[in-house]
């Protein structure tokens, strides 16, 4: 059998007159801005909040009122904030002003990069593939794992002594 159907209407014209074929119609994705212009989205990590807003500009990024190469000294962390932007291939296109509470800085690093992936996808439909693709749509579940009784930390046992 190497009959192939390569449209709807072949396949109805295969199938008869007493079965019927839905077609899937894919809406296109609004984008979701305020009436500033900005999307908004929250990001979280660890135990790290973000609150982010986005706009078109020219690549400026603020965390809790300080520039982000104050408030994330360490590099690495900056790379973080970087990727979302590279991965959609927008790069000093979007001005970002961010809000972080909770967790230490590694946490609310990765909070802010969620919450720039999401909001620039809710801007910017087209740009969600590239993002999910790279998995910074998704929240990273890992926490801390709480101490148990009768251990040194959650898993660690108190030093054994014979004498």
């Amino acid at each position: 059998m190497t009959d192939q159907v390569n449209s709807l209407e072949e396949l109805s014209a295969v199938a008869g007159d007493d079965v019927v074929v839905a077609e899937a119609v894919m809406e296109p994705r609004e984008p979701v801005r305020d009436e500033l212009g900005r999307s908004y989205a929250t990001g979280k990590r660890k135990d790290a909040v973000a609150r982010v807003w986005i706009k078109p500009g020219s690549g400026k990024v603020v965390v809790n009122g300080k520039e982000m190469n104050k408030y994330f000294v360490r590099p690495v962390l900056q790379m973080i904030l970087r990727q979302p932007f590279e991965v959609a291939g927008v790069v000093d296109q979007f001005d970002v002003m961010a809000t972080v509470k909770g967790g230490g800085l590694s946490g609310q690093a990765g909070a802010v990069k969620h919450g720039v992936s999401k909001a620039l996808q809710l801007y910017e439909p087209s740009l969600r593939g590239a993002l999910k693709a790279a998995g910074f749509l998704t929240r990273d579940s890992r926490v801390v794992e709480r101490k148990k009784y009768g251990k040194r930390k959650a898993r660690r046992s108190f030093q054994f002594s014979k004498r």
